[in-house]
């Protein structure tokens, strides 16, 4: 399956993606796109031929639960609804906690690294399969970028990856920024994470940029693609000729000229990094004749790797002491990234937030996220905070509160406010004062 050279289909650049030349295809966030209903660019360039890939980030298949199903439905749906030739997610966990360990559910509101170890990669392969069995089309998976590593790993990152396409048939989507962002910040070789990883199920590339802060990468999808990211693409196509390669961005946006010359370097570096004939045969199947029956996951696995999962999100997002083994300077790196992740997504799922708050929504998120994780979603998130800054009699400004406060009123639909109860009362009887 050719798709050729694609971009990141974002609803901001909506325009600019449909007039850009040589696009042969565009991935959408699957979560970002409504049941039975797809945005007009979406449509118009289906009309012209261009094909639509969704990627999904909320599945979680690294995580010691298994899919929801609810989840694997709405993607399912998805794949359908755009005539997709396969759809992709991540070798993540992005929730912990529940009926595993018998403790509250936690969201990380981003994706984080399974330790490489028999014991996850036992849960993966069970989690990929459930989720093939529902879907529509084959499913690739992506590796991610990390600020932090598991102790005691057992497989490196290339033999993880070879092990679960042995066990499952699945197929990878390799990240090319997330392969550097984990040789400036892990130290792994992306040479030698290529050569042990088979190249030969690689479905597509993505090329992403990034920023270096105080020693650290950071993968932000927010900056220009850098030199050593095209070095890992040229690593890469000098083993295979990747069946498609994938431009990706996500936020501060540049002028269309930018992202065109971009892609015009991403060709450049296919190109400059071919190898000489002989020319390559014929390329396998997406999903081949199928990986051997399936074992059982062992006794006890999904226990242990919910307990381990738990613990290191709650440090993360809870504040609760470490897991043993864990560089505390790295996971205070990557908890402070967690909840500037949810200060600027629930800025974008709520903007009203920001605009009622002014310069003091971001100090007034991130206060409110140090001590209260997130266990919904991210609209969840922001009716919370809002409930969260009335409770504690902010704003200051009467006119922000009463903006505030019918906002929430306006927002929180059917669910038993709790508290907040009070709250709503108590601004009434203020604003009837007034």
């Amino acid at each position: 399956m050719e798709l050729g050279i694609g971009i990141g289909w974002r609803p901001e650049i909506a325009d600019e993606v449909e007039a850009l030349a040589g696009i042969d295809w565009v991935e959408a966030v699957a979560e970002n796109l409504c049941d039975g209903h797809l945005p007009d660019s979406l449509l118009r360039l289906r009309e012209r031929g261009v094909r639509v890939v969704p990627h999904g980030v909320a599945l979680g298949l690294g995580g010691a639960d298994r899919p929801d199903p609810v989840r694997l439905a709405s993607l399912a749906a998805r794949a359908e609804l755009l005539g997709t030739p396969l759809v992709t997610e991540h070798i993540a966990f992005v929730r912990a906690g529940g009926p595993l360990t018998a403790s509250p559910r936690l969201e990380a509101g981003h994706l984080l690294p399974v330790p490489r170890t028999w014991d996850a990669l036992d849960v993966l392969c069970e989690n990929v399969r459930i989720a093939q069995d529902s879907l529509p089309v084959p499913l690739a998976l992506e590796n991610i970028a990390a600020l932090i590593t598991w102790p005691d790993e057992e497989l490196t990152e290339g033999r993880f990856l070879a092990e679960l396409v042995e066990r499952t048939g699945v197929r990878l989507l390799i990240d090319v920024a997330n392969l550097h962002t984990n040789h400036v910040n892990l130290g792994q070789d992306p040479a030698k994470a290529l050569d042990e990883l088979p190249v030969e199920a690689i479905a597509y590339v993505h090329v992403a940029g990034g920023v270096e802060r105080n020693g650290v990468w950071h993968d932000t999808h927010a900056h220009p693609v850098t030199a050593p990211v095209l070095g890992v693409l040229a690593e890469l196509r000098s083993r295979v000729d990747p069946p498609g390669v994938l431009l990706e961005r996500d936020d501060a946006f540049p002028p269309a000229a930018e992202l065109a010359g971009e892609l015009d370097a991403i060709r450049a570096t296919l190109r400059r990094a071919a190898p000489p004939a002989p020319a390559e045969g014929p390329r396998p199947a997406v999903r081949g004749e199928g990986p051997p029956p399936a074992a059982p996951v062992p006794a006890g696995t999904r226990d242990r790797t919910a307990v381990a999962q738990t613990a290191l999100l709650s440090a993360l997002v809870a504040g609760t002491p470490a897991p043993e083994g864990f560089d505390h300077r790295r996971l205070r790196v990557q908890g402070r990234a967690l909840a500037a992740k949810r200060a600027d997504v629930v800025a974008k799922v709520a903007p009203e937030l920001p605009e009622i708050l002014g310069d003091g929504y971001r100090a007034a998120f991130l206060a409110y996220a140090g001590g209260r994780p997130m266990s919904g979603g991210y609209r969840r998130d922001a009716l919370d905070f809002a409930e969260h800054v009335l409770i504690t009699g902010g704003p200051a400004d009467p006119v922000a509160r009463r903006r505030l406060t019918y906002w929430w009123q306006d927002r929180s639909g059917a669910r038993p406010p709790r508290r907040a109860t009070r709250l709503v009362r108590a601004a009434r009887a203020a604003l009837v004062g007034k």
